[in-house]
């Protein structure tokens, strides 16, 4: 049975093209309108496959190299759509086996409970990257969640595979056993084991289902809230937002903090009284509220971008809080870099 509270993706209904034979025949325009309107969820669950929406923009490029060299193979048996998504599979594949897995920072040990913070990023570990959710179907949300991606980075590749392309995508068994070139058997060995794992890793009720309670107004509310608590220094804000099992992590940082009186201790150690004054710009990261945070520069009276904030929630409470600190992160959202002295109400 199929794991609905992925939101499993149905394709468009297709129908047979022109350009599919002009596409064969080598015209390449009649190859990039086919697979131009599928160019987005397939670069979604490249992502799902890898982690890191770099590697999935590799992903996508490669795959659909390998497919226009390979489009006069296609006999039409399949859809075009289970085809590319067959030879993008089988792309990531090929990339999971030469990169690894992704992690967040709780993959790797313990929560710090000490507080310390010495800002030393690991640059031995490839780290998890959220995902402009911009281009993702309201229905596919759940599937592009921070603790669904980080959970599949557990998986060996043949496992993520067949997960996604049962449970989210929709294939058949037989479909995958193709795709994978593997026997049927060993497909629903790799989807059993798949979905005891994230199971156990992956909270009961998803993102979607809090955020639909809540309602836009109020997540923006939440969300102001704690980039407020954060530039007014105010402490007894930010606990009054968080619940008391919150967790915050800072990748490419090591460390992390679990529990309400932590986090607020570190968030008044460094970010309140270290980082000088902030700014933000509210936006949206795997299906989830999220927060551009900018930092004043010394000096001047400007604010640079510093991190994106991704918040989990439960309930109204923030429960999970996941700060990106890639600096390329404002270009990938659609954010400005700098925000000048001038914009001191974080209008858009």
């Amino acid at each position: 049975m199929r794991l609905a509270r992925w939101g499993r993706i149905v394709g468009v209904t297709e129908t047979v093209s022109p350009d599919v034979d002009r596409a064969r025949a080598g015209d390449d325009a009649a190859f990039t309108r086919l697979v131009g309107p599928l160019r987005a969820e397939l670069h979604s669950h490249c992502y799902r496959m890898l982690g890191s929406s770099y590697d999935a923009d590799d992903a996508v490029q490669e795959a659909l190299l390998r497919a226009w060299r390979g489009f006069a193979r296609f006999e039409g048996r399949s859809s075009l759509r289970t085809w590319l998504y067959t030879v993008a599979t089988r792309t990531c594949l090929d990339l999971v086996a030469q990169r690894g897995k992704r992690a967040l920072p709780v993959d790797l040990g313990p929560s710090d409970e000490s507080g310390r913070y010495d800002g030393l990023a690991r640059a031995d570990v490839a780290w998890l990257g959220p995902y402009p959710d911009a281009g993702v179907a309201q229905e596919a949300r759940e599937s592009v969640e921070l603790a669904f991606v980080a959970a599949l980075q557990h998986l060996p590749g043949n496992q993520r595979a067949a997960l996604l392309l049962f449970d989210v995508l929709g294939f058949s068994v037989a479909e995958i056993a193709e795709a994978m070139d593997t026997s049927s058997t060993a497909v629903n060995s790799a989807l059993a084991r798949a979905r005891k794992l994230v199971a156990e890793r992956v909270p009961e009720s998803t993102q979607q289902h809090s955020l639909r309670r809540l309602g836009d107004a109020r997540l923006a509310a939440i969300a102001t809230a704690y980039a407020d608590a954060l530039q007014r220094g105010d402490a007894a804000a930010l606990l009054a937002l968080v619940s008391s099992d919150v967790t915050w992590s800072m990748p490419p940082l090591p460390h992390w903090y679990r529990g309400a009186a932590a986090v607020v201790n570190f968030a008044q150690a460094v970010p309140m009284r270290e980082c000088g004054a902030w700014r933000h710009r509210l936006t949206t990261a795997n299906g989830q509220p999220a927060v551009g945070l900018y930092r004043q520069t010394p000096d001047t009276e400007d604010f640079v971008f510093f991190n994106l904030t991704v918040l989990g929630l439960r309930g109204d409470r923030i429960c999970e809080i996941t700060s990106f600190l890639d600096p390329g992160l404002f270009a990938l959202f659609g954010l400005p870099g700098l925000v000048g002295a001038a914009h001191l109400r974080n209008d858009p």
